[in-house]
């Protein structure tokens, strides 16, 4: 069992939304995504797309672009992105599923093999360009969201198992300071943990980097040339 990871598909939900306005290289993305996952990945493998999977505003809309997934082999984990507006309500999410290979975290975790995985959509950290007053509200609730998977993700773990965390933040500023999403994978034995939001503006954020014993991937699918990553 192989693990890859894709993030930020960007996925149209019914809507007229040309990629190409965000670089030239966007032209035609999903399919180059679909020919790299196709040529990588097993029924039996795990694929995990850590947010901003559609531009869609509702569920009906997003299932258009999930029945886009389904065909591809592998078991497809997600997290909610901070573009997923149509991400409410897990239980008629999950209900609503294409397929048993469909799995959607939300403050919890799934055991698949000998990987434990859990997740949230994080926060822009302190120390970030972008990070305001405002923020730390919103950046505490992520913090105790991840506590909550947390306490999922050790219920289901057993000796031997890989702890693979998924954020669609950066968990840390560009200097790569510690923040509560770091302090808590450091805290919980997080092996791996993947994410994306960040485009061609990538800044001094690094594709993989390791810190505390944690490594960490940057899986944001144009910053690697619409492929899948591999994780394991």
């Amino acid at each position: 069992m192989k693990v890859f990871a894709v993030s930020d598909l960007h996925l149209p939900g019914n809507q007229d939304k040309p990629m190409d306005i965000f670089g030239g290289n966007w032209t035609g993305h999903f399919e180059k995504i679909k020919e790299d996952w196709r040529a990588k990945v097993c029924e039996e493998d795990i694929v995990l797309i850590p947010g901003d999977i559609s531009w869609a505003m509702n569920l009906s809309d997003a299932l258009t672009d999930l029945a886009r997934l389904k065909d591809l082999p592998g078991k497809k984990v997600f997290i909610r992105g901070n573009h997923d507006y149509w991400w409410s309500g897990i239980t008629s999410l999950r209900a609503a599923a294409p397929d048993d290979t469909f799995y959607f975290l939300q403050n919890d975790a799934v055991r698949l093999g000998s990987y434990v995985i859990c997740g949230s959509r994080g926060w822009v950290c302190p120390g970030s360009a972008e990070y305001a007053e405002g923020d730390e509200k919103i950046y505490l609730r992520e913090g105790e969201r991840f506590r909550l998977a947390f306490q999922s993700a050790q219920k289901l773990r057993e000796p031997g198992d890989k702890l693979v965390a998924m954020i669609h933040y950066p968990p840390f500023n560009g200097k790569k300071e510690s923040s509560i999403f770091t302090e808590m994978f450091e805290k919980n034995g997080v092996d791996c943990a993947v994410y994306g939001h960040l485009h061609r503006a990538a800044g001094g954020y690094p594709f993989v980097c390791e810190r505390e014993g944690v490594r960490y991937l940057l899986t944001s699918c144009d910053l690697l040339d619409f492929r899948l990553a591999r994780v394991y």
